[in-house]
């Protein structure tokens, strides 16, 4: 009994040395942690260092265009850009690479845009600007999502959307500054969001039967409605 005495009170004694080790260790005041500063990751760090990748498929009846225009579609991806790209002959498609150097990844989405809406159709001086403004966009949709026409009734209606010398549609494309591809029964709208609302509703109406002179005076009065 007096060896168990003897032990607890050193614990007890130990116990209360370090309760005034602690006492002394708090008077000292808490020691302030200097938060870490984490520089900017670079872009090419973003993916664990591996490179994104995108590529567009090319129809066979854009080859030769594509062959045409090869320089101009590369010098503003690869020099001004920053983005790799080649054709793959073998899988009839354009590839695109980001490098160490991209300034940033959204040139990839950028570039593969750009190539898209070539091969859609567009003139290249008009895709270019899709490199150049972050809010513009190309839409897509068919004559038969809107009315279901066959033969001479669909030939008639693609006759209407682009007019005599293509008349009806440079006058859509001035009056709400967009660019339009009417590629057979497919058609291709590039510029800002609420341009090609106003543009899509023009050719739904064109395609429905509404004569020329009614959707040049419903442009006029949404033109003026956009400027101001």
């Amino acid at each position: 009994m007096e060896v168990e005495r003897t032990t607890a009170t050193a614990a007890t004694a130990g116990a209360g040395g370090s309760s005034g080790e602690m006492a002394v260790d708090h008077t000292a005041g808490p020691v302030s942690a200097e938060k870490p500063r984490f520089g900017a990751l670079m872009p090419s760090e973003m993916s664990g260092g591996r490179p994104q990748f995108r590529k567009v498929p090319v129809p066979q009846h854009r080859f030769a265009p594509l062959k045409r225009c090869w320089m101009e579609i590369y010098a503003p991806v690869y020099e001004h850009m920053k983005i790799d790209i080649r054709m793959n002959l073998k899988a009839r498609r354009v590839e695109l690479k980001t490098r160490q150097d991209t300034p940033d990844v959204s040139n990839l989405q950028k570039c593969a845009d750009f190539v898209h809406a070539f091969m859609l159709g567009f003139d290249i001086a008009d895709a270019v600007a899709l490199l150049r403004l972050d809010d513009l966009y190309v839409d897509s949709f068919e004559i038969k999502d809107v009315k279901t026409l066959r033969g001479e009734h669909l030939s008639r209606a693609i006759g209407r959307l682009s007019g005599k010398g293509g008349k009806t549609k440079y006058a859509i494309e001035n009056s709400t500054r967009t660019r339009i591809a009417i590629a057979d029964t497919k058609i291709h709208i590039l510029g800002s969001f609420v341009n090609i609302k106003v543009a899509r509703d023009s050719l739904c109406s064109l395609i429905l039967g509404s004569p020329a002179g009614k959707v040049y005076s419903k442009l006029r009065a949404v033109s003026a409605r956009l400027a101001e």
